[in-house]
């Protein structure tokens, strides 16, 4: 996405980053200038790109995918949904709304569920986009955001270091920044760590500002005490963009295509698979399709995708990893364990944590917080594996907004009240059971 007044600011603020051995730059990054810039430009003075020639190939409507609502009583009726391989965005008391391709919908009219509505999401996202098509341009993109990345890492090399935790389907790095006052890379550490991720799901780019303002923040304010002391005390990892491949794909014409998943290719030939059904925790089991097709397809086996097997690796090889955020959109929810099934937790006390844990940062951001599969039950889920195989707690903040795409005007409050959620999680990152 082309950046429009925000890149020529930032061209001035963020001059290109040192890295591989390109040549350092001396300014630092400043996050109030770098927040403040993101909601500056006049609506007027945007230029919303032409679709491009790929446009065609790439059109929802061409695809056949539809903004659709049904009627659903129930979270085992979402569930059923879910299996059915609707994308459930939206939930009301009697009824859901989301995405659904072809297949899906022959699925509802099949198993009798009953559809209230449907438009094609070209329809829908021409009605979305005309209400704020200036603020979109101040989103960062896979290039911006890795271009702050090294920018953030180069001008605070004593704490923070940059490195990739593998590549995607299409070859790009899912880059990890690092910020741990005596190791660096992916030297270990035996500091307690917490781990931040956003845009598991491609169309959900205020999941990669969050954290990726998050890091700004952190190094920004790095010298204040409390700061500073979970620096020093703390290995803190942050992987804004995991699925940068579904990003780019989601905004590569001009206009959005309400895209979800990765960019694998199906042995059908479709293109995807849900990276957030991918994970080896009831894999495949409610809440989830095996149609390759469909936006909730769990993928041919159980991390089957680059991306999901980048992580698998990334906590398998850090022990120390104590506390997790990862990051979607949209509904101001915290969720935590178990999303795959309807049982608590275990351990009565972990389960407390959860509890507390999750109250405390919906107290800082105004959330919800609940157990997962209160809402419905899908497996598969990053943060039910990242417990279940390594004892994290780990919480899914769905953001807020009213939409995937709602305008630069909403990052400004989002960040700030997820940075203090953000940061009560590093205050008991050390023990997470000091929180009970």
């Amino acid at each position: 996405m082309k950046r429009l007044l925000l890149s020529l600011a930032l061209a001035n603020l963020l001059p290109y980053t040192a890295f591989a051995g390109e040549t350092p730059v001396a300014p630092n990054i400043s996050f109030d200038q770098l927040l403040s810039h993101l909601t500056a430009a006049p609506a007027e003075t945007a230029v919303i790109p032409e679709p491009s020639a790929e446009r065609a190939a790439y059109s929802p409507e061409e695809a056949g995918r539809y903004w659709v609502t049904v009627e659903a009583a129930d979270k085992r009726a979402r569930t059923r949904l879910l299996e059915a391989g609707l994308d459930i965005v939206e939930i009301n008391k009697d009824s859901v709304s989301g995405v659904a391709g072809a297949y899906t919908l022959g699925q509802l009219s099949s198993k009798a569920f009953t559809v209230l509505s449907k438009t094609t999401l070209a329809q829908r996202a021409f009605s979305v986009t005309k209400d704020f098509p200036a603020g979109d341009a101040a989103y960062h993109n896979f290039r911006e955001t890795t271009d702050l990345l090294r920018e953030m890492a180069a001008k605070n090399p004593d704490i923070a270091s940059l490195f990739s935790i593998g590549k995607t389907v299409e070859g790009r790095d899912i880059w990890c920044l690092r910020i741990n006052s005596g190791a660096k890379g992916t030297a270990v550490s035996a500091k307690p760590g917490a781990l931040y991720i956003g845009n598991h799901h491609a169309r959900e780019h205020l999941s990669n500002e969050v954290p990726l303002l998050l890091a700004a923040w952190l190094l920004e304010h790095r010298n204040d005490a409390d700061i500073k002391t979970y620096i020093n005390g703390l290995d803190i990892y942050i992987i804004p963009m995991l699925n940068p491949d579904g990003a780019e794909n989601d905004i590569k014409t001009g206009s959005y295509q309400y895209y979800r998943k990765n960019m694998s290719v199906n042995a059908d030939k479709s293109r995807g698979v849900d990276l957030n059904r991918n994970y080896d925790s009831w894999w495949c089991e409610a809440g989830a399709s095996n149609y390759p097709g469909a936006d909730t397809y769990c993928g041919p086996k159980a991390f089957s995708e680059p991306e999901s097997q980048a992580v698998k690796k990334f906590i398998e090889a850090r022990r120390n990893l104590k506390t997790h955020i990862s990051y979607h959109s949209y509904a101001s929810e915290i969720l935590y364990p178990w999303g795959g099934s309807d049982a608590d937790v275990p351990s009565v006390k972990d389960r407390q944590v959860f509890e507390k844990v999750g109250a405390e940062m919906g107290k800082l951001t105004g959330y919800r917080s609940y157990k997962s599969s209160e809402m419905y039950v899908a497996t598969g889920d990053s943060c039910d594996w990242a417990y279940a195989a390594a004892g994290i707690f780990a919480f899914t903040f769905e953001l807020e907004g009213r939409g995937f795409y709602p305008g630069a005007a909403i990052i400004t409050g989002a960040v700030a009240r997820n940075i203090k959620a953000a940061v009560y999680l590093l205050s008991v990152t050390d023990n997470p059971y000091k929180a009970i």
